[in-house]
């Protein structure tokens, strides 16, 4: 069984992390992964001075966030851009064409 979904990327700062997760929630998508991530981008090396995604140094984090629409994912996107990447580092992005295997609990 597969479904179609959009996956919606979010990397920002780590100490979003739990005001980031929240808003993936409250939005209503069932869940999500999360992992450490590092590297460069226009405000400098985000990870302790060099580019790495060990856990101890990354200053960063990585969501994927699987959603049935695309809507979904545009409005945890905004709601997270708006509340936060103003003033922190942060990019998000959306892979729309996706078919998502064994989804008969997504």
């Amino acid at each position: 069984m597969s479904q179609k979904a959009s996956k919606l990327v979010i990397v920002t700062e780590k100490v979003l992390l739990k005001k980031v997760a929240k808003i993936i929630e409250e939005v209503g998508a069932t869940g999500y992964t999360v992992m450490p991530a590092g590297g460069k981008g226009s405000r400098g090396v985000r990870s302790g001075g060099q580019p790495t995604v060990g856990d101890t140094f990354a200053a960063n984090v990585k969501f994927e966030i699987l959603t049935p629409n695309r809507e979904m994912a545009v409005k945890i996107s905004d709601e997270v851009a708006a509340q936060f990447f103003d003033n922190y580092s942060g990019i998000a992005y959306i892979c729309d064409v996706m078919e998502v295997l064994h989804a008969h609990t997504f």
